[in-house]
């Protein structure tokens, strides 16, 4: 076994070991040791002091927690007037929601969002605690009101108007993230969220230029797509619907082909890859090939919440743990929105480590 290989078995075995150690093992000179060390750091083998191994790095996830609240309509919704309801609370936030299904599918995983001094706040971080999403580095914002997204559903469970209150997530700035630099700089994948105020996306994708780790965004709302920086370079992929699609192209998505150049532009703006969510419809990614399509499972819908994150997340599961086909991560993808469409929770229940999985024939399954 070559040297530079024998090195990164004994720093495997015992990542503390000093370069001495190393060089008195090996029957290398310490300088001889360093190079050897330099260039395991290059390769992403190991990450610098303390020799951190990339197995061990957690997915960041970056963006809004909030308090969800959903008013479920009794019978059909009527405008102007009283309709009656079944409310529902529940934590949510589109990356504390893709934080928590990373979790509980086994991926070491952390959270920066902002949370205030309040109730609210202590529950969203005694929940990710207990969902063991790693708090460390949330902003605690005083006088500050956590975050609230109220969704009012129909009476089959879809979706018909939501109102958030996002504010505390502009103290998310350059500065505060220049501050938690070391956690990114030590994360296998960055996932932000566009409740993000511009300047820190821009920010956060000039570190992923300048430091390697790759990044996903996760688009939120037509409104917010806005906040996407024009220059892309730096993100290995960006998920947005159509909606999202078409209020960044600045043109009607009405035929694949418009949906083809829409993205095209993306990849020209920097983005490595895109996918874009049709609801019913299924997804679109790209190739280097073009574009490719994928249908959406057919399922009989609770609630729509949490849907769009539980795909985000496991496409980003699929990434940490090193697929390079978007049409895989995508199958899982669809499969987990499924999963969730099909529970009244935000995140559902069932996930465990081990859930998704891929079997030789190609198709994805989950497993109970």
């Amino acid at each position: 076994m070559p040297k530079k290989d024998q090195l990164y078995e004994l720093i495997r075995a015992n990542p503390f070991i000093s370069q001495q150690d190393l060089a008195a093992r090996l029957g290398l000179s310490r300088s001889a040791v360093a190079n050897y060390i330099a260039t395991l750091v290059r390769e992403r083998r190991i990450l610098g002091r303390a020799y951190v191994l990339p197995d061990h790095r957690p997915v960041v996830c970056i963006g809004a927690s909030n308090l969800d609240r959903k008013l479920r309509s009794l019978g059909p919704l009527a405008l102007g007037t009283s309709n009656p309801a079944r409310q529902t609370e529940s934590f949510g936030g589109v990356a504390r929601n893709i934080a928590e299904n990373l979790a509980r599918l086994g991926a070491p995983t952390s959270l920066i969002t902002a949370v205030g001094p309040d109730a609210s706040g202590r529950a969203l971080l005694a929940h990710a605690d207990e969902a063991g999403i790693d708090t460390r580095s949330v902003l605690l914002v005083d006088g500050a009101a956590s975050g609230t997204y109220t969704a009012v559903l129909d009476e089959d469970g879809e979706m018909r108007v939501a109102l958030a209150d996002m504010a505390i997530n502009d103290a998310l700035t350059p500065a505060f993230f220049a501050s938690r630099a070391p956690q990114r700089a030590g994360a296998a994948l960055i996932v932000a969220d566009l409740n993000l105020p511009h300047d820190a996306v821009a920010a956060l994708l000039g570190d992923a230029r300048a430091g390697g780790v790759p990044m996903v965004v996760v688009a939120v709302s037509e409104p917010k797509i806005n906040r996407l920086p024009r220059d892309l370079r730096g993100l290995r992929l960006l998920i947005l619907n159509l909606g999202e699609l078409a209020e960044r192209a600045g043109r009607a998505m009405d035929s694949e082909a418009a949906i083809a150049r829409a993205c095209a532009d993306l990849q020209a703006a920097g983005a490595q890859d895109v996918i874009v969510t049709r609801g019913a419809q299924g997804v679109m990614f790209t190739t280097p090939d073009g574009l490719r399509s994928l249908a959406a499972p057919a399922v009989d819908v609770v609630d729509v919440t949490g849907a769009g994150d539980a795909f985000a997340a496991a496409v980003c599961w699929s990434l940490y743990s090193g697929a390079t086909s978007l049409d895989l991560a995508c199958r899982r993808g669809l499969a987990l929105s499924a999963m969730t469409i099909g529970c009244a929770q935000t995140v559902c229940p069932q996930l465990a480590p081990g859930l998704l999985d891929q079997p030789a024939d190609g198709q994805l399954l989950i497993t109970d």
